[in-house]
């Protein structure tokens, strides 16, 4: 059981359990025979809790009908600043946690105003939030397949204020074209995809223990070609995806992207000058014949182990890396 609640204000535990049973969410009222017992009625606060399972729900719940200030601290969940504090994220204190690559997603993603972007496998949002941050006037849809990522998702975009031009859905990428229309995502209707695939290939890759972040990590050819099919299926007819994936399987990448899109362009990033690319960025357009071009790369850090420039512009304080043409 987790706390959700603690209060000595017996009209606000009545409000709160109603809205619970309402909402079919198991919960448990502690401690409130305790002021009776001691003779001191009212003093001692009571704690409500519930069920370890229920508790995204249950916070999603009171913060929707105004209480979210009455609610304890999530012990389960931290909430970490990226983009210079520009951008505040809650996400699970173990498990799958967003890294640098969603930041560069985001900043190698161009888009135009008044455009409709969908982030596949959004997680906690951190992508999909950091380009929402970057351009004012575009919605955002996050998906992912976890219903408790999705609410972090969800709890991101109002903390941030972007809740209005931001929205979180519970879908799997393989789900059919009917399952996503219900959602508000009809085939041909989006200018932008972005997506941070999981990528590891379980053939070479042990699995983590962790089902959660084994979800967010493990890929098969299967997977990739799912994954590019729904962007291409969601996309318009020249629409954009932009994607982050492992450097030593971009030929497995370029061969999925053949079937719907042209015009790619690859960006690698290296973790310091010399070694070799640990991740590829990588644009491509839907229906288009241009052929790929590949970029100068993209440093993250110098020989002594400090950020360089260009990536403290980007991973701090913002800066687009585009990959061509909005």
């Amino acid at each position: 059981m987790r706390e959700l609640v603690r209060t000595n204000d017996a009209v606000l535990v009545t409000a709160i359990e109603a809205l619970l049973k309402g909402a079919g969410i198991p919960h448990l009222v502690l401690d409130q025979n305790m002021s009776v017992l001691e003779g001191s009625l009212g003093v001692l606060p009571r704690r409500i809790m519930v069920p370890r399972e229920h508790v995204r729900p249950a916070r999603r719940l009171l913060d929707d009908a105004g209480l979210g200030r009455e609610l304890r601290p999530d012990e389960d969940v931290t909430e970490d600043a990226v983009l210079g504090a520009r951008l505040k994220l809650r996400q699970p204190r173990k498990g799958h946690r967003f890294g640098h690559d969603a930041i560069l997603l985001a900043a190698a993603t161009s888009v135009r105003g008044g455009e409709r972007i969908v982030d596949l496998g959004a997680g906690v949002g951190a992508a999909g939030l950091a380009l929402a941050t970057r351009f004012a006037d575009v919605s955002v849809t996050l998906v992912d397949i976890d219903p408790d990522l999705a609410d972090l998702a969800a709890e991101n975009a109002k903390l941030n204020g972007l809740d209005h031009r931001v929205r979180s859905v519970v879908l799997d990428v393989g789900a059919s074209e009917q399952e996503f229309a219900a959602e508000g995502l009809a085939a041909g209707t989006i200018h932008r995809v972005l997506m941070n695939p999981p990528f590891n290939d379980p053939a070479r890759h042990a699995p983590s223990p962790d089902l959660a972040r084994a979800r967010a990590h493990q890929a098969s050819w299967d997977t990739v070609v799912t994954w590019t099919a729904a962007a291409a299926r969601l996309l318009l007819a020249d629409g954009i995806l932009t994607l982050i994936w492992r450097a030593e399987g971009l030929g497995q990448m370029l061969g999925a992207l053949e079937r719907s899109f042209g015009a790619v362009t690859v960006l690698p990033v290296y973790p310091r000058e010399g070694a070799p690319a640990i991740r590829v960025l990588v644009r491509a357009a839907k229906g288009s014949g241009r052929p790929l071009a590949l970029l100068p790369g993209f440093v993250l850090n110098d020989e002594a182990g400090r950020p360089t420039p260009q990536a403290e512009a980007v991973l701090r304080h913002g800066a687009g890396l585009p990959l061509g043409e909005p």
